[in-house]
C-alpha cells in the first residue's frame, strides 16, 4: 500500500480539497479526485531530494499559527513604515546562524522569512550554517537574529531534527 501511496495523509487532502473545490461528491468528481489523490502523491515523490521527517504535529499546528499572526502584524507594520518618512527606515543584511541541520527546515525557515513582509531570504552561506536575510526596517540587528531564531527556528527544529548525529 505504501507503493501506491507513499503519503496517504497528503492522498486525503488532495481528494478532500478536489471535492470541497467541486462542491459536489458526484460519482466522475469522485472518480477524478481518487485519480489525483494517488497520481500527485506519487509525481511529487520523485521531485522530494531527501526523505522528510517531521515530527510533532501540533508544534507545526502552533508555528503555523504564529507565522499567520506575525505576517498580519507584519503588514501592518510596514505600512506604517511605507507610509512615514522614508528617511526613518533602517534595511540591512542580517546574518542568522542556524543551528539546525535539516535542509527541509531550512528551506522552511526562509520562506517563512520570505512571506513575512519587511523580510526576505535572500541566500544560504557557509555551506548551509548561515542563512542572509534583508530586512526594510533593522532598529537592532541581534534582537532581530534572537527573535527569529525564537520564534521559527526553534520550532522548526523541533519538528525537523535532522539526519542522525547532527545538532
Amino acid at each position: 500500500m505504501s507503493g501506491l501511496l507513499p503519503w496517504p495523509l497528503q492522498s486525503v487532502v488532495v481528494l478532500a480539497t478536489w471535492l470541497a473545490l467541486n462542491n459536489t461528491l458526484a460519482p466522475g468528481q469522485v472518480l477524478i479526485g481518487v485519480v489525483l489523490a494517488v497520481a500527485l502523491p506519487l509525481t511529487v515523490r520523485r521531485l522530494v531530494p531527501v526523505p522528510v521527517n517531521a515530527r510533532h504535529p501540533w508544534r507545526a499546528v502552533r508555528l503555523l499559527l504564529r507565522v499567520a499572526g506575525d505576517i498580519v502584524i507584519a503588514n501592518l507594520q510596514v505600512a506604517v513604515l511605507i507610509i512615514g518618512p522614508e528617511r526613518r527606515l533602517r534595511p540591512a543584511f542580517v546574518r542568522i546562524p542556524l543551528d539546525g541541520r535539516d535542509p527541509v527546515g531550512t528551506a522552511i525557515l526562509a520562506g517563512i522569512i520570505t512571506l513575512t513582509p519587511g523580510t526576505l531570504s535572500v541566500d544560504t552561506i557557509d555551506d548551509g550554517r548561515t542563512l542572509l536575510v534583508h530586512a526594510l526596517d533593522v532598529a537592532d540587528e541581534a534582537a532581530l537574529v534572537a527573535t527569529i531564531k525564537a520564534r521559527y527556528e526553534a520550532p522548526l527544529r523541533a519538528i525537523f531534527p535532522g539526519p542522525e548525529g547532527t545538532p
